[in-house]
């Protein structure tokens, strides 16, 4: 039986979990990725590496990390399954995703850490816990503008979805909800899976009171009073392509759906002639709408 709102009743067995976290990476920043991984160690977490650069990288320890690397880019979605089968068959209960860029420090993961086994004591069916997002470039927390999150208890609210940057996943909860969707490759990966999980009964929480700062796109600009997000060119065509895909599956939110999909014209107006490299960006927008309704997925050829 899930828990309702407001409901505060812990279960009875609580236990030391096992936590591990993987961080997908790709031509990463050494200095960056060596300050995450003393974060990391402080606690004592296994760390996994799941690299899709075309080069390996060089000058790390097998007690740094284990590390995978994956020279083809196998994709978001299917690094980050490849972290946490390799953490589950280390006997990880929960595990940390990571981007290369995430803004680390032992307070905020023992922080983050707390609020995951306070969620798991207290909410049936948990699928993972992440932390309130604050946007780098506005400096301000990111709220979701149409669905309404329900708050649980304390500082634990039951969102839609969390992004991959922080996310505590239960491993009993993927066992039960499936791996990440590889065929989605980058965009739209977590949501899916976070609806996925909703879909079967799951909670997703965010920790309230838990704060990470992360980095959206490559910028942001304001157009006639709206504000877009900047990202590389390429990636137009995985979340054009990703959001027709999407939109045909019963268990993708219907307001997702329809905001999604009336934006798409208004996307590519901007990027074809607002944003820089205008012309490649209204190609790859061309490719994503093609493919998208054609039904392909996977990697761009």
């Amino acid at each position: 039986m899930g828990l309702q709102a407001g409901s505060c009743a812990f279960r009875e067995d609580r236990k030391t979990l096992k936590v591990g976290a993987v961080i997908i990476l790709y031509h990463p920043t050494i200095a960056h990725l060596a300050s995450m991984l003393e974060a990391l160690h402080a606690l004592q977490w296994p760390v996994v590496l799941v690299d899709n650069s075309p080069v390996p990288l060089v000058g790390l320890t097998d007690e740094q990390a284990d590390y995978i690397h994956c020279p083809s880019n196998v994709g978001i979605a299917q690094a980050q399954n490849v972290g946490l089968d390799r953490l589950v068959e280390q006997g990880a209960e929960a595990v940390l995703i990571l981007d290369q860029d995430s803004q680390l420090s032992t307070i905020f993961l023992q922080q983050l850490y707390d609020a995951y086994e306070y969620a798991l004591a207290k909410i049936d069916k948990l699928a993972c816990v992440g932390p309130q997002i604050v946007c780098e470039f506005i400096e301000k927390p990111v709220q979701p503008k149409l669905h309404r999150s329900q708050r649980m208890c304390d500082q634990l609210e039951s969102v839609a979805q969390i992004i991959a940057s922080g996310m505590i996943v239960n491993v009993e909860a993927y066992h039960r909800v499936g791996k990440k969707d590889s065929n989605l490759f980058i965009d739209g990966v977590d949501h899916e899976w976070c609806w996925r999980a909703r879909s079967l009964g799951f909670h997703v929480i965010k920790a309230c009171n838990v704060k990470m700062r992360h980095r959206q796109g490559d910028g942001r600009h304001r157009i006639l009073g709206l504000n877009f997000k900047r990202g590389a060119p390429v990636r137009l065509y995985y979340q054009v392509r990703n959001v027709l895909i999407l939109s045909r599956r019963r268990h993708v939110p219907l307001y997702w759906k329809c905001r999604h999909l009336v934006a798409l014209p208004v996307r590519w107006l901007v990027n074809r002639w607002w944003f820089p490299e205008g012309k490649l960006r209204g190609h790859y927008v061309r490719r994503g709408l093609i493919d998208g309704l054609k039904g392909r997925t996977g990697k761009l050829d």
